[in-house]
C-alpha cells in the first residue's frame, strides 16, 4: 500500500477528451471540494483566450487551499508552477489516443446538434473542431504525444498517478472518498502503483 496522501488539492490533467472534467467533477462530489474548470476560468466570450496575468488572476482567486479544489486542464504554458506547486496530488489521464479521439467526436457531435452552450457563451462549431492548425482534433493528437514526451520528467518528485485506460480509472476512482477502501491498483507504467484518497 503506497503512503497515505492528502487528497484535498488534486489536479487532473490530459489532453482532450481524456474525460479531465467528468471525473473532476466526481472527484470534487466524492470529496466535499470545489471543482474549478480552467477552461471556464480561460476562454472569455468569442473563444477569446484570456492572457497569461488575467488566468493566473482567475485561478489565484478560484483556489481555496485551506478547504481544497478539484482543477481540471493544463494551461501549463500560462499558468507556470502556479497549480503545479499548489497540488497535493496529480492525475493524469494518459488514454490511448483512439479512445480519447473517439470521446472527443461524440462530445464535440453532441454539443453542436444541441447547441449547447461551454463557456461565457462559446459554443462548439465544426469548423473549430475539425479545420485549422488550431482545431480541437488536431490540438488532440499534438498534445498527446506531447504530454507522454513531457510530463513524466516535468512532474518527477511529486505524488502522479498516471491512468491509461478506462478501466485503470474507474479503479483508482474507487480509492477516492472518505468511505473508500484505501486499497491501490498496480500501474502497468513507471509511477509504481496508484494512490487513493
Amino acid at each position: 500500500m503506497p503512503p497515505s496522501v492528502d487528497c484535498r488539492r488534486v489536479w487532473i490533467k490530459g489532453a482532450s477528451g481524456a474525460g479531465k472534467t467528468t471525473l473532476a467533477k466526481e472527484v470534487a462530489r466524492r470529496l466535499g471540494l470545489d471543482h474549478v474548470e480552467l477552461d471556464a476560468l480561460h476562454h472569455d466570450a468569442g473563444w477569446t483566450a484570456a492572457p497569461a496575468a488575467l488566468l493566473q488572476e482567475r485561478v489565484t482567486r478560484a483556489l481555496d487551499d485551506e478547504r481544497g479544489w478539484v482543477v481540471d486542464g493544463n494551461y501549463d504554458s500560462k499558468l507556470g508552477a502556479l497549480v503545479l506547486e499548489r497540488a497535493q496530488l496529480i492525475v493524469w489521464l494518459d488514454l490511448p489516443l483512439g479512445t480519447k479521439l473517439v470521446r472527443l467526436a461524440a462530445r464535440t457531435l453532441r454539443r453542436w446538434l444541441t447547441s449547447e452552450e461551454l463557456w461565457n457563451g462559446n459554443r462548439e462549431n465544426l469548423k473549430g473542431a475539425f479545420w485549422g492548425g488550431d482545431a480541437l482534433f488536431t490540438w488532440a493528437v499534438r498534445s498527446h504525444f506531447r504530454h507522454r514526451r513531457e510530463w513524466l520528467s516535468k512532474h518527477s518528485g511529486r505524488p502522479l498517478v498516471r491512468l491509461r485506460s478506462p478501466r485503470e480509472v474507474a479503479a483508482w476512482l474507487a480509492t477516492v472518498g472518505p468511505t473508500a477502501p484505501r486499497s491501490a491498483i498496480s500501474s502497468s507504467g513507471p509511477r509504481g502503483s496508484h494512490p487513493g484518497c
